[in-house]
């Protein structure tokens, strides 16, 4: 059996096409821009945590699959464009059921962000077939090729590592300079949990 440690390296350095960190942000800058661009507003805190989990169900859902060995790579039914209607689907149907679209909106927002984000950087590299993640199962999907070179600056190679550090940034500036949406809920929830 692997070690949990070398597990965890294994996953930052060699299989993921955005690191893991990266997807949450990435699903509550999309989250946000659609918050400022419909109603002029900063996200609430209940449709920003259902984002920020949304993009990252498809991780969550895949990547146990392929630790445990059951898959060949971290990207199959919960990345693919099938899956991604599943889920999002079902989420909708139940945002209706219990009249909170805001919800059904904000998982649809974050889960979509998840899959779009994996896409640039097999296209930025030039590796369109593994973009067979996105068809499953209808494509295969080969193994990953790791972190990607995009460009040299002054000599220096640029990676998609660097351009996500980017993105990490901005999305952890632009969630404080919203007030930290999200942050009291959960708070406010932990400390229930603790005194019950």
């Amino acid at each position: 059996m692997t070690p949990l440690p070398v597990l965890l390296l294994n996953l930052t350095a060699n299989h993921y096409d955005m690191q893991p960190v990266v997807h949450p942000i990435v699903g509550y800058i999309c989250y946000a821009a659609y918050t400022r661009l419909s109603d002029g507003n900063k996200p609430e805190a209940e449709p920003t945590i259902v984002a920020v989990f949304a993009a990252t169900l498809p991780d969550l859902i895949d990547q146990p699959l392929w630790l445990l060995g059951i898959t060949s790579v971290g990207r199959r039914f919960a990345h693919s464009l099938f899956g991604t209607a599943f889920f999002i689907g079902i989420v909708a149907l139940l945002a209706r059921r219990y009249g909170r679209r805001d919800l059904g909106v904000a998982f649809a927002i974050g889960y979509l962000s998840h899959v779009a984000a994996d896409i640039p950087w097999h296209v930025l590299a030039g590796d369109y077939n593994e973009l067979g993640f996105l068809l499953w199962p209808v494509t295969e999907m080969p193994a990953y090729s790791g972190v990607k070179v995009v460009g040299t600056v002054g000599g220096v190679e640029v990676t998609t590592l660097w351009l996500e550090a980017v993105i990490f940034v901005v999305g952890v500036v632009l969630w404080w300079a919203d007030d930290r949406p999200g942050l009291d809920l959960l708070a406010r929830s932990l400390s229930r949990i603790r005194t019950d």
